[in-house]
């Protein structure tokens, strides 16, 4: 199909390669990972606009007048340059990883022998393997080879979290540029390499200081440039190394390990099992996979585990008898079967450090404030399921919350509520779009609401600020749109949350996982550690019908009296264009009454006929034209800026100098420079379903051409529809093919070890 799917829809672990400078899967433009260059909005396949431009108009698909008010929702706040010591989106974004990474070096540091894990961590590299394959012959039972007792509930001390440095002042939130001496000899081994001279700053801000050194002792370490496949790498390697290069290299094997968990991590896995690791190796023409493993993990660049499975089909296995016929010391109990995992190293102890805090906060006795009848008094006065919320929060350290869009008045209704309680309490998002949602459910004076960004918040350039211990200054956090928290950055707000804080995670279980690695809202549910609390308020109207109808597997036709759902069909791809453009540029306006900048597109994915590309610019060439100045850009167009990987701000251009491209995002001004234009901005009048994941808009148009069936799924669709307020217009040429995804078609699994690490703490059964 010609419609790439996002990247995190994908559950493989070696994707189908992408050329250099090219992401996986349609990559990581502006709200999703990997990518070329700085692994933001980096091209995906072929040339833009390849989908044609809107021809002449036609008659309009929706008619009638809207019932219900709304506002657009354009990207939320708190991005941009920012004015004095206040510092951007990207900017706040770099401090959160800055930490991630000073913990990781510490946490390695004081790394001395293997690390529990589950029910173990492996020992040596070697002896894993053997004992794996122990295993797999029958050889050997699991019982003999990894017998261990399960260790008790984690109840460590938080680590403290350092005070994030104040970053230097850069309007753009982007890295430094490397030294050009480090970038000129890193051109020189490229070049002789036969690899793009312009890969060289990647190259540089992948592998550091001495990268030029680093590529010649290692070729293969060019895999660590985002975009880059290993039949790539191969090349350069023959060329650099001549007949010393051969497919059975250590340093070949290992360096495909590594992308191939990389390739994992971009689909939402924060592991592979070992075996389907080993059998992609062999795919991918390492003649030895178990070699390439036990080199990888000899190098520190991944680590194994060993986990028991709760959950299988297999019945369990009896622990031998002894030899002279008696029974053993164990009695003949059952065991239990394991898998072996493999990740890189990041993710591991974020999901490690992400169990101990969720662990520490849901067995801590909450602080002491507000009294029992003070609690009781603010519960009987909210309304509906509301009450549940604050008499769970009232009693524990983490609650969890689910429910759909309307169901987002309930925490506003704990925020608002929490200062009488004694409570310093914040929410947060984990997108800017996100705040400005929520800020608005809280009435007049939204804007100095205590709402901020999640990155805003660790980075300490939104919120409370820190303690002299380190922790966040607050009693309350509420996060919204949890869904959408990959694993580090909840790792790192657990661990920043001081003894007998609360955290409360909200969000509608049904829509798209987070685009970073892990799927830890679904994960915490499915543990049952904490109080949850199901709202019972129910999404108004006929949208809120249709997607609630979707999150429980049904397409239905609901009634749509004031046209708040039109059905537009079309035959082929050139008509898709001409429809959504017709439907933005005149329909829903003159019909609806939503002017065209308050109207989004949504479609599966980037590349294509019907792609994000192709409908952005014939959406400029009807709404903005211009001979695209400024990097293919001009003033006044729509466009999605990724200052880093996994973010998505929606703004617009305001113009142009020697300093870079001027976007206007949430009222601040932001300046890209120009060489990060073409990795960092695209063009914003459609996104994809991810990309548009915590926004809301008057009016949404989706798009859904023949070819994008794969794409199709029922957190998909859900996600895409919810994010209509007033109107939805779905062009669509996939007929059946729709409510058969919805009925058929849910979330792709992913591989995580959260819920083998948060076991422990499950109450017992019984």
């Amino acid at each position: 199909m010609s419609t790439e799917p996002e990247p995190t829809e994908e559950a493989t672990a070696a994707p189908e390669p992408a050329t250099p400078g090219t992401p996986e899967h349609g990559g990581s433009p502006a709200g999703e990972r990997g990518g070329a260059g700085d692994g933001a909005a980096a091209e995906d396949d072929g040339t833009a606009g390849d989908g044609g431009t809107a021809g002449a108009s036609g008659t309009a698909d929706a008619s009638g007048t809207a019932d219900a008010s709304g506002t657009a929702d354009e990207g939320g706040a708190g991005v941009g340059a920012g004015v004095g010591k206040e510092l951007s989106e990207a900017e706040a974004e770099l401090l959160a990883q800055q930490v991630e990474r000073e913990r990781i070096e510490r946490r390695k540091a004081e790394k001395k022998g293997p690390v529990a894990a589950g029910t173990k961590l492996s020992g040596t590299a070697a002896e894993l393997l053997a004992a794996v394959r122990a295993v797999e012959s029958g050889e050997k039972p699991p019982a003999t080879v990894f017998a261990e007792p399960r260790p008790a509930p984690r109840r460590p001390a938080p680590e403290p979290v350092r005070r994030p440095a104040p970053a230097p002042d850069r309007s753009a939130g982007a890295p430094p540029a490397p030294a050009p001496e480090a970038v000129q000899a890193v051109r020189a081994v490229l070049t002789a390499g036969g690899a793009p001279e312009t890969l060289a700053p990647q190259v540089v801000a992948a592998l550091g200081e001495g990268a030029d050194e680093a590529l010649r002792a290692d070729p293969w370490q060019l895999l660590r440039v985002a975009g880059v496949r290993p039949e790539q790498a191969d090349g350069f390697a023959r060329a650099l190394l001549g007949a010393e290069c051969g497919p059975d290299d250590e340093r070949r094997g290992r360096a495909v390990t590594v992308w191939l968990l990389e390739q994992a991590a971009l689909a939402g896995h924060t592991a592979l099992e070992l075996p389907r690791l080993t059998d992609t190796l062999a795919q991918r023409g390492v003649p030895d996979p178990d070699a390439a493993v036990q080199s990888a993990l000899a190098e520190g660049e991944a680590l194994a585990f060993q986990d028991a499975l709760e959950e299988t089909g297999a019945p369990a296995r009896r622990a031998p008898v002894a030899e002279d016929g008696g029974d053993d010391e164990d009695g003949g109990e059952e065991e239990r079967p394991v898998r072996v995992l493999v990740g890189l190293e990041r993710y591991a102890l974020a999901e490690e450090s992400l169990a101990d805090g969720l662990a520490r906060l849901a067995n801590s006795v909450p602080k002491q404030d507000g009294s029992t009848a003070d609690w009781e008094g603010a519960a009987a006065s909210a309304e509906g399921s509301a009450a549940d919320l604050f008499r769970a929060v009232a009693g524990h350290g983490l609650v969890l919350h689910t429910g759909g869009e309307a169901s987002l008045a309930e925490p506003a209704a704990l925020l608002s509520a929490a200062p009488g309680l004694g409570l310093r309490a914040w929410a947060a998002s984990p997108s800017p779009a996100g705040r400005a949602r929520f800020a608005g459910l809280l009435g007049p004076g939204s804007a100095q609401a205590p709402v901020v960004t999640v990155a805003g918040l660790l980075a300490g350039t939104e919120g409370p600020g820190r303690d002299p211990d380190g922790a966040l200054d607050l009693d309350l956090l509420i996060v919204f749109d949890a869904p959408q928290l990959d694993v580090e950055s909840a790792a790192l707000l657990a661990e920043s949350l001081a003894d007998g804080a609360r955290l409360v995670l909200a969000g509608d279980p049904a829509v798209l996982w987070s685009v970073g690695p892990g799927r830890v809202f679904a994960d915490l549910l499915a543990a049952r550690i904490c109080p949850q609390v199901a709202s019972r308020r129910p999404d108004p109207g006929p949208l809120g019908e249709l997607v609630s109808g979707i999150g429980i597997g049904e397409l239905t036709q609901v009634e749509a009296p004031g046209k708040e759902v039109v059905i537009v069909p079309v035959r082929d791809p050139g008509e898709a264009v001409h429809r959504t453009v017709q439907l933005v540029a005149d329909s829903v306006p003159r019909a609806i009454g939503v002017p065209a900048e308050e109207t989004q597109v949504i479609t599966p994915g980037h590349g294509g006929a019907v792609g994000t590309r192709a409908l952005n610019a014939a959406l400029k060439e009807r709404l903005n034209p211009g001979p695209g100045r400024f990097g293919g850009f001009d003033p006044g167009d729509r466009v999605a800026y990724s200052p880093v990987p996994g973010r998505t701000l929606p703004g617009r251009v305001v113009g142009a100098d020697a300093e870079g491209l001027r976007l206007s995002c949430a009222g601040g001004t932001v300046v890209v420079p120009k060489e990060r234009v073409a990795g960092s901005v695209r063009h914003g009048w459609a996104l994809t379903a991810h990309q548009a994941a915590g926004g809301r808009w008057p009016a949404v148009v989706v798009v859904l051409p023949g070819d994008a069936v794969r794409a199709l799924s029922r957190p998909w669709v859900y996600t895409a529809f919810g994010r209509a307020a007033r109107h939805l217009s779905v062009v669509q040429g996939v007929e059946q093919a729709l409510p058969r995804a919805v009925a058929e078609v849910t979330a792709k699994p992913r591989t995580t070890r959260l819920p083998v690490l948060l076991a422990p703490q499950a109450p017992a059964e019984g």
